[in-house]
């Protein structure tokens, strides 16, 4: 039986990490029309991901939403055993999740350092090691897909051009980089496929007071040759 084309990750089990607003969550329903079944991971916003959810289940999709902090080993470990009990197996994982505490580089507290960095960049490694878990365990399928599996680490501009106030954002995303470079070259041969992805100004929650105010989205504009935001 033929496959079919408006639907190419039918069979494909994914987890999406920060998957209830934002990019992850563009994320999400762009899998679920694609035929994927979605696990939506959110920290805090139930509401939100079961709104995620509802809306691939409206367009024919599975879906599930999980609670889980993704810089807590413990949460990490258990929503994975969860997402892999309800679907069976995964193929896909995004690794979304992130947050921005900013602050001048001298009044930065050690808190606000782990944390940006727990979540963004540790949090990043523990999904991603679940993930490959699971592949290397399960191998590829080949009626389902040539990979046995695939991570998309979602990184940003700013771990090539850094800003001044958010030292703890920059080196996380500079690290999600590496990390996806080193685990791209020693997964490749198990048929496991890394990438990231480096938006520029995407219209999200994380980054609205970069142009939720007319003043604010015209000096954004100005760092864009295009002149647009995604």
């Amino acid at each position: 039986m033929a496959a079919d084309s408006s639907r190419p990750l039918q069979n494909q089990k994914a987890l999406v990490t920060g998957g209830s607003s934002g990019i992850g969550e563009g994320c999400a329903l762009a899998l679920g029309a694609a035929g994927a079944a979605v696990v939506v991971n959110y920290h805090s916003d139930a509401d939100e991901a079961e709104r995620v959810v509802a809306a691939i289940r409206q367009a024919g999709g599975e879906a599930l939403a999980i609670q889980c902090d993704v810089s807590r080993e413990e949460q990490v470990q258990a929503m994975f055993a969860q997402a892999i009990e309800h679907f069976g197996t995964l193929d896909i994982l995004i690794n979304n999740a992130g947050l921005q505490q900013d602050a001048p580089f001298h009044e930065m507290t050690l808190r606000q350092w782990e944390r940006v960095i727990g979540v963004n960049l540790t949090g990043q490694f523990l999904c991603a090691r679940e993930a490959v878990r699971e592949f290397l365990r399960r191998g590829v399928v080949p009626a389902v897909s040539r990979a046995a599996g695939k991570i998309v680490c979602m990184s940003s501009v700013h771990e090539v051009i850094p800003w001044a106030g958010h030292v703890n954002y920059a080196a996380s995303k500079g690290g999600i980089m590496q990390l996806m470079k080193s685990m791209a070259q020693e997964l490749a041969p198990q048929k496991i496929r890394v990438n990231s992805i480096a938006p520029g100004a995407i219209q999200t929650p994380i980054n609205r007071p970069a142009w939720g105010t007319p003043e604010a989205l015209a000096a954004l504009l100005k760092l864009i040759p295009d002149g647009r935001i995604g």
